[in-house]
């Protein structure tokens, strides 16, 4: 290290190699990614930052500040797609990267960058990947929290995990959002959003159609986000809280997008949805039962973390994607009422913010 980065903690300034992340491809994950890139720009601010990324995760990219790009690769989760990946090397040796972070430990991950010959490829240890990962780190079964290892990859070697993270970052201009509204048909009025689905029906809320009559009661918009398989609870939701509900579900991720930051409140589920919405910055209440949210939550802090309180489950948080104990009570002990009537309030916090 020079004496310039040990004066100012940054090194080498006039390094401008670019770096490219391999990362988690869940949307979650992705979401939460943009941590390790603020840690990387606060490290080396003149050295561009890329991802690699999947179709489903790559309108993320256009809403991520300091991230130079995306590549689009999609890989097959379970198989090795030798040719791909021979693809995607020679694409990455073409970028001329200096630095490639490994986030995932598995060994599939780390073939491509050391094909391209990258340099400096940082992972931790895991899946026999000597040879691949040639900057090895270790202790990540110590670090307590998904985001601490992997914004700790984006630090230097045996660097102490800082108090607190930079927070993910999603930005979406104003206009995007009035031409999405127009396009959907969509009046300017005041909108809460929910995120129904999740990765694992253990973490699905159940109550969102009463609660969603129950907000339409109130006078507010109704929009269902999410994906294809979305697509039947949004019907059962629309159908309880008729008029005032919107089926918003569809293919694209930039759908889900520009309708969590044109909200004014969104409800979700721990799942993708609630990383972008708390990213954006829209108020956002986040709904637990097997999963805790101090390893789960984002960083970015929710309008209200909601775990039932009603009684103590030795089984709570179990991780699991399928309820085995207590017939799903970590969740059906969360009345809608209770979270209609956050809503409300948070809508009210926010707009007492705007007034000021």
């Amino acid at each position: 290290m020079n004496l310039y980065s040990q004066l100012s903690g940054i090194e080498d300034p006039s390094d401008t190699r670019p770096i490219l992340i391999i990362p988690y491809m869940w949307i979650g994950d992705f979401v939460r990614n943009h941590t390790v890139v603020r840690v990387l720009k606060e490290r080396w601010p003149n050295r561009p930052v890329d991802l690699l990324t999947t179709s489903l995760c790559a309108p993320l990219v256009d809403y991520m500040p300091n991230v130079r790009r995306g590549i689009v690769w999609d890989l097959p989760r379970n198989r090795l797609a030798v040719a791909r990946q021979f693809g995607l090397a020679q694409l990455l040796r073409e970028r001329n990267y200096g630095t490639a972070l490994v986030l995932p430990r598995t060994w599939k991950a780390a073939i491509a960058p050391a094909l391209a010959g990258i340099p400096e490829r940082v992972g931790f240890v895991g899946e026999l990947r000597f040879g691949l990962i040639n900057r090895w780190r270790w202790g990540e079964k110590r670090l307590p929290r998904f985001i601490d290892k992997n914004a700790a990859l984006a630090q230097p070697d045996g660097a102490p995990l800082p108090p607190e993270w930079p927070v993910p970052q999603l930005r979406v201009p104003a206009e995007e959002i009035a031409r999405w509204r127009q396009a959907n048909g969509l009046s300017a009025g005041t909108a809460v959003a929910l995120a129904p689905g999740s990765v694992g029906i253990s973490k699905r809320w159940t109550y969102y159609p009463e609660a969603a009559r129950l907000l339409v009661e109130q006078g507010l918009e109704v929009w269902v986000v999410g994906g294809p398989a979305e697509k039947g609870l949004a019907q059962e939701i629309v159908a309880t809280g008729r008029p005032g509900v919107r089926d918003l579900t569809g293919t694209d991720l930039r759908n889900g997008i520009l309708a969590m930051a044109a909200a004014g409140v969104a409800i979700s589920n721990d799942s993708g949805l609630m990383h972008i919405a708390a990213a954006l910055g829209t108020p956002t209440i986040g709904i637990f039962g097997p999963t805790d949210p101090y390893l789960w939550a984002p960083l970015n802090g929710l309008a209200e973390t909601v775990v039932q309180k009603n009684s103590v489950l030795s089984c709570q948080p179990c991780q699991s994607t399928i309820c085995r104990m207590n017939d799903h009570r970590c969740m059906r002990d969360i009345a809608a009422s209770e979270v209609a009537a956050i809503a409300q309030r948070a809508l009210s916090e926010a707009s007492g913010r705007a007034e000021r």
